[in-house]
């Protein structure tokens, strides 16, 4: 019996997302290491990759010749065990995106998803990102063209807005259920916002009720109790989860367990280091398949799992100090000895 009501499952066209629950594309985390490790705790429906530049797909594609699940920067690579999944785009140019497009599908990606979102600067700068909601009939134009050019379900994500002063939920969505979009995530903050401040969840209501293609709402879920007050509060068909799955990649798997029990398990001290081990002894085993540095992905990461970790801060000094990826096991090594030493 399940304790909390909470959508079971939603639809983007042709594709099932079961559970209701996504993970949200971030860029330099959602790779094809971390995406596995979110499939290994279960618990979510799709994920979805880092966003990628539509101009770099084209101008680096090596044509329908190239092995199956490669693209340029690795940024788009996946393995067959990460399905459903959907390859998020950016960029303001409505034939080159619709080229990308058809590329992704090409890949065999499950869905392709468009970023309205992305406030970082140098995105915005050359008009990608929450830039483009700032000019909603190029926004339209590009919605059609890849629409056009693609038969896989197609989304898009979007923020309220460029600034406090210029909302634009309703028309957004409206644009994009007109372009057959098969539905869209809201992040409830405009662009000037950043990620302060907080995540308006009455706009993610308000595009619910301006649409009837499924809308996912996004922001501000750190728990699976703030997951449960997202659907009550907005009536959203799914819930979309960026930074706190960075931090604790088992919230997919503890929001099942909240919804069907009103409980969910918390992860142990040692689960923690073994999560921080297996992770690196991943990355290093596969970082032909990412962008970047392993030992810089190890620090970046190092910064997210040893949050709320007991010593923590021991920890990532001492990683944040290694020169070397086994200087960085060996640490870890000698930190998850020196814990269970101390709880003999």
């Amino acid at each position: 019996m399940r304790i909390v009501e909470a959508p079971t499952h939603l639809h983007f066209g042709s594709l099932r997302i079961e559970p209701a629950v996504v993970l949200a594309p971030m860029a330099g985390v959602t790779d094809t290491v971390f995406r596995r490790f979110i499939r290994r705790f279960s618990g979510c429906g799709v994920i979805m990759t880092e966003f990628t530049s539509s101009h770099g797909v084209v101008a680096n594609h090596a044509g329908p010749h190239a092995k199956p699940r490669r693209t340029p920067f690795n940024y788009l690579y996946y393995e067959p065990d990460e399905h459903p999944i959907i390859a998020q785009l950016f960029g303001a140019d409505p034939q080159v995106l619709a080229d990308a497009a058809r590329i992704v599908e090409d890949l065999g990606f499950d869905g392709v998803d468009m970023n309205f979102g992305c406030p970082v600067k140098k995105v915005v700068k050359c008009n990608g990102g929450s830039g483009l909601l700032r000019d909603l009939p190029l926004v339209e134009r590009i919605l059609k063209a890849v629409r056009a050019a693609v038969s896989i379900p197609f989304t898009c994500k979007f923020r309220t807005g460029w600034d406090a002063k210029s909302i634009v939920v309703t028309q957004m969505g409206r644009i994009a259920e007109d372009c057959g979009l098969q539905g869209v995530s809201l992040h409830g903050r405009t662009r000037q916002q950043g990620y302060g401040g907080r995540s308006d969840w009455d706009r993610i209501a308000e595009l619910k009720q301006a649409v009837s293609i499924p809308v996912l709402g996004n922001g501000d879920v750190f728990s699976p109790e703030d997951c449960i007050r997202m659907f009550c509060h907005t009536g959203c068909d799914g819930v979309m989860i960026g930074r706190a799955a960075s931090t604790n990649p088992w919230i997919f798997r503890q929001i099942q367990q909240y919804i069907a029990t009103g409980e969910y398990e918390r992860p142990t001290e040692r689960q923690r280091y073994e999560l921080l081990r297996d992770y690196y002894r991943t990355l290093l085993a596969d970082a032909h398949k990412i962008s970047g540095s392993p030992l810089g992905k190890m620090k970046q990461f190092a910064t997210y799992f040893t949050r709320g970790m007991r010593d923590g801060s021991q920890l990532r000094k001492r990683i944040h100090r290694s020169t070397s990826t086994a200087q960085v096991l060996d640490r870890v090594e000698e930190c998850l000895a020196e814990r269970m030493a101390r709880a003999a």
